[in-house]
């Protein structure tokens, strides 16, 4: 689960995986971070529980107005409490469908009222074969990964971040020619780092990150990017990263958390801060 809380008048959260045990303090959060914002949106990846998990609880407590989706009719053997809300929502109308190049006030066009909020969404490409066919898995109930969409945000003259859902890694190198590809600053491997999701090379050579991180799941089945600095979240545990100008310092919760590849600059906005970095010039492949 990832939330930005923008410069601008908007607020973003990224899939959400809620227990009963975690939902009362990161609703309470969301709902600290997201006071004043005159716009509030979700954005779900695609229609894996580990993505939506628990999102009636969000929706009760904060109602989500503004829902972002891939368009799928997925279907699950099991329909959880969360997948039926999800499917409300999905349906619903305050549903938006997201799909490469698609424009929406306030994600990234601005008017009198508010500035965007600097989200470009990369992938799907509905007309495309390889996503058609990923598609057709979600509906028959077989197989969600590869209908991820894929974010980006960017912000104004500093740091650029990107997910990827849990796009796994034959369908990054046959979309590799089909998906706008730039350096990226702060990139979260594609299914939770595990092997099964590595980003391949044709993407990571135009990406060039600074930072990768790789999420959580069993360290046996993750990859851990040699060459590259990275942050496990095993070991870190929830990150907060402050952009600010062209700096991106970074914060864990986990208090003995370390990383000697940072560069230390003495921040104390929030707990636990482990190092910075400065964002590196930006160019176009």
């Amino acid at each position: 689960m990832f939330y930005i809380k923008h410069n601008t008048d908007n607020f973003t959260i990224i899939d959400c995986n809620l227990s009963d045990e975690t939902a009362d303090r990161i609703i309470g959060e969301l709902k600290t971070a997201s006071k004043g914002k005159g716009i509030v949106r979700f954005i779900c990846t695609h229609p894996d529980q580990d993505h939506f998990g628990g999102i009636e609880l969000l929706d009760d407590t904060m109602p989500i107005q503004n829902f972002y989706v891939v368009k799928n009719q997925a279907l699950k053997d099991t329909e959880t409490e969360s997948f039926k809300r999800y499917c409300e929502l999905r349906d619903g109308d305050k549903a938006f469908n997201i799909f490469k190049g698609c424009s929406r006030k306030w994600m990234n066009l601005k008017d009198d009222t508010r500035e965007t909020s600097g989200l470009e969404i990369l992938w799907p490409d509905t007309n495309n074969e390889d996503f058609q066919e990923a598609l057709a898995a979600c509906d028959a109930g077989e197989s969600y990964n590869n209908t991820s969409a894929v974010i980006r945000y960017k912000l104004a003259n500093g740091a650029s971040i990107m997910w990827l859902g849990d796009l796994e890694t034959d369908f990054m190198e046959r979309i590799a020619d089909h998906i706008k590809l730039e350096k990226t600053t702060i990139l979260f491997a594609a299914h939770h780092g595990r092997d099964s999701g590595k980003i391949p090379n044709s993407w990571l050579e135009k990406l060039d990150p600074q930072i990768i991180v790789i999420g959580e799941a069993p360290s046996r089945h993750l990859n851990y990017y040699t060459g590259y600095k990275k942050i496990t979240q095993n070991r870190a545990g929830d990150i907060t990263m402050e952009c600010v100008g062209d700096k991106v310092h970074f914060y864990v919760s986990n208090p003995n958390y370390t990383h000697d590849e940072l560069d230390g600059e003495e921040m104390s906005t929030f707990l636990n801060y482990i190092g910075s970095i400065t964002v590196e010039t930006e160019y176009t492949l």
